[in-house]
């Protein structure tokens, strides 16, 4: 449910609380699960083996989790996301710096290839959150294509598929098609989600089982480069009218002071801390009772 939330949020990955909770290569392995040799079984040995094979008690628990999170969450999220954003940003602030810290602690920083993979990620998240917005578009090959892009970047902890689906200008196709129960609009882009969910895994999980102190210093700088996007405090540079709603094409961070309103601060301070405490208690969770 969590990953469902976060899954929600531009900007906000899914894959970070998949990491910090300790289930990111159980996550990968099960993906990796879903091919022709294991939809054989079901054919040869029946459903139960082929439940055991796709480790399905933990996809399942997923799955609904995460859709019972999206359904739920979607419309009260895009309700702060409008009315209360710095609030909002400074809790995922808190979030996101802890899965920094402890994600970190687990990289070999004695070697230069971990440090050389940690920046080279802070880098290419810095240069993904500072891309230009795309234009609204609804073509169903584009959602297909902004779904399986989206996807990708999802499984990624740092790399917000939904702030892909923003950069793709797809993002308020598709949360609107999530609100109103648009199951057409919906089954596109979740077509294209498992296409390039089961291609992308696959590369993932391979660099994982032969460069694994690497791979986690890459994924590190993915997080700790997604912090330029999670900033509360934006100032627009660049925004258009489409279809009757202002959108955000271009903005820059600014000082927690810019505005000049103290209590504000107070306020996004507290939320960002409450969010570094929340992360802190699940990973002294997950550690003491893997």
């Amino acid at each position: 449910m969590a990953m469902g939330a976060a899954d929600v949020v531009p900007g906000v990955s899914g894959g970070t609380i998949a990491f910090i909770s300790g289930i990111y290569e159980e996550l990968l392995e099960t993906i990796n699960r879903l091919n022709l040799k294991t939809l054989k079984i079901l054919f040869k040995d029946g459903f139960k083996e082929f439940w055991k094979a796709i480790n399905g008690n933990f996809l399942a628990s997923l799955l609904l989790g995460i859709a019972i999170s999206v359904m739920s969450f979607a419309k009260g999220i895009s309700f702060l996301l409008h009315n209360y954003p710095i609030e909002l940003w400074s809790f995922f602030f808190g979030l996101v710096l802890a899965s920094v810290l402890f994600v970190g602690k687990d990289i070999d920083r004695s070697k230069a290839g971990s440090w050389i993979s940690l920046v080279l990620g802070v880098l290419i998240a810095l240069y993904i959150t500072q891309l230009k917005v795309g234009a609204y578009v609804d073509n169903p090959w584009y959602l297909f294509l902004s779904g399986a892009l989206a996807i990708c970047a999802m499984i990624l902890p740092g790399i917000s598929g939904s702030f892909i689906l923003v950069l793709l200008g797809s993002y308020e196709t598709v949360l609107n098609a999530v609100h109103q129960r648009d199951l057409q609009t919906i089954a596109i882009v979740g077509a294209g989600a498992i296409v390039g969910l089961l291609s992308f895994s696959k590369l993932l999980k391979w660099t994982f089982d032969h460069y694994k102190n690497i791979t986690l210093a890459l994924l590190t700088g993915f997080i700790l480069g997604s912090l330029n996007k999670i900033w509360p405090w934006k100032e627009v540079l660049e925004s258009k009218l489409i279809d009757g709603k202002k959108f955000i094409i271009a903005e820059q961070n600014v000082s927690p002071f810019h505005s000049g309103n103290s209590s504000e601060f107070i306020t996004a301070l507290l939320l960002s801390v409450g969010g570094f405490l929340l992360i802190y208690i699940l990973e002294k969770s997950v550690r003491k009772n893997p």
